[in-house]
């Protein structure tokens, strides 16, 4: 891992407890589910596999395809499962912090979950900026989850990463115990490995 990389990834572990401090009216908008089953899909792609393709409402109007990154930028994908929950309201702002690593690597990063466009608007607008699109899987509900097999039995996606590089082919997937945030530095080291 190159130094500023690892560097960024301490500041990240340092100060992760007040990048992810929300306001206490945005805590009290927080449902806990409790914890729930670690895994509960089985994965239709594998690394080394061309990832399906998708089409879907960005929060912020924009239309996205993975298509439009071929040839042109490594993609991460982050799946999460629900808009104002605990975990998810971590994850996703945790991202600003190591934006320039996206950026470093020639990559840039998909927030995916089964949520409508108003949910994530209003979700993503208490949580802060966040730099990178949000898509709605909402309708037909839950499509693309299911065609990476991370459609969860209860209808929402696992907590999973996956990293496309520029020819559409998946190097890397992580479907993580949807009650913890996925490592940082796992992701950092996989994405430098595109290189």
């Amino acid at each position: 891992m190159k130094k500023t990389a690892i560097l960024t990834v301490i500041a990240f572990c340092f100060f992760a407890y007040n990048a992810y401090a929300a306001s206490d009216a945005f805590k009290d908008n927080i449902y806990n589910p409790g914890q729930l089953k670690p895994v509960d899909s089985v994965l239709k792609v594998k690394v080394g596999q061309k990832a399906p393709d998708f089409i879907l409402k960005a929060v912020s109007g924009e239309t996205v395809s993975l298509k439009d990154y071929r040839g042109k930028k490594n993609v991460v994908i982050s799946f999460v499962p629900a808009a104002w929950t605990p975990v998810c309201s971590d994850q996703w702002p945790g991202y600003n912090i190591i934006s320039d690593i996206f950026e470093n690597n020639d990559a840039v990063l998909l927030g995916i979950t089964v949520d409508s466009i108003p949910t994530l608007f209003s979700w993503t607008n208490q949580m802060g900026k966040l730099w990178f699109e949000v898509l709605s899987d909402f309708w037909p509900h839950g499509k693309v989850a299911a065609k990476f097999g991370v459609l969860r039995s209860d209808g929402v996606a696992e907590r999973a990463l996956f990293i496309i590089d520029k020819k559409g082919i998946i190097r890397y997937i992580d479907v993580h115990n949807i009650n913890q945030r996925p490592p940082l530095e796992d992701l950092v080291r996989e994405l430098e490995r595109l290189k």
